[in-house]
């Protein structure tokens, strides 16, 4: 009878090597095989660095390349091939670990790969097994609450500017991921909802060279870091 392997879609939290969960440490330390993912333009991946006290030094890392585009063929392609790369693993035998920032279920590549890997090799074991998200863990630097009562929360993506800001309808608390690009944008839909006055931005949270930016509009006058995010409440 055929030995099917195991993939494990691990979250490593927003940096803090320390934030990354006791479960998450066992499966990394025992897997036989990590993948990441890496942009096409270069093969750093910061999810492993993050990762990297726990990695065993003979273990095998393979970055697989996701391209930065909005041009849904090319990305269904790499999505494909990269889930048959996995796939061709998981048929070995092995356990195979994918590493992703923050939570493999929230704004993760991981996601791309779980719905392949459904339809490419139904019959796979998977496990996801949660991370620390950025949103969280910058609420937590800050002593800041993200939600408290009745209130809700709005988790958004800023990549494409601020229009899901301008048209939320009784929530409180928004978090912001990926506020780089666009940021004049997101800033206008803050003062337009009234969300401005109580927003604070943070850049490589828990990481070197992380910045507390209590002040947002200081962030149109230099391009954003990649890894910055926005809370903001009414």
């Amino acid at each position: 009878m055929e030995t099917v392997g195991k993939l494990f879609g691990v979250g490593v939290g927003p940096g803090d090597p320390e934030l990354i969960t006791v479960k998450a440490v066992r499966v990394i330390k025992e897997a036989d095989i990590i993948f990441t993912a890496a942009s096409t333009k270069n093969t750093y991946s910061l999810a492993v660095e993050i990762a990297s006290p726990y990695i065993s030094p003979s273990v095998q890392i393979e970055k697989l390349s996701f391209p930065m585009t909005k041009e849904i063929k090319e990305s269904e392609t790499a999505w494909i091939h990269n889930a048959r790369q996995i796939a061709k693993v998981l048929k070995q035998g092995k356990k195979a670990v994918f590493l992703t920032l923050g939570d493999p279920t929230t704004y993760s590549t991981f996601g791309y790969i779980l719905k392949k890997m459904k339809c490419i090799m139904p019959e796979a074991k998977i496990e996801t097994i949660p991370g620390i998200t950025s949103f969280h863990a910058a609420s937590a630097r800050l002593n800041r609450i993200l939600v408290e009562g009745e209130e809700s929360l709005l988790v958004t993506s800023g990549a494409f500017g601020g229009d899901r800001i301008r048209n939320i309808d009784g929530v409180e608390n928004v978090a912001i991921v990926k506020a780089y690009k666009n940021i004049q944008d997101i800033n206008k839909a803050l003062k337009e909802t009234g969300l401005a006055k109580k927003s604070v931005a943070v850049s490589k949270c828990g990481r070197e060279n992380e910045q507390i930016i209590e002040n947002i509009n200081e962030l149109e006058n230099r391009a954003p870091d990649y890894w910055t995010l926005i809370l903001a409440s009414k």
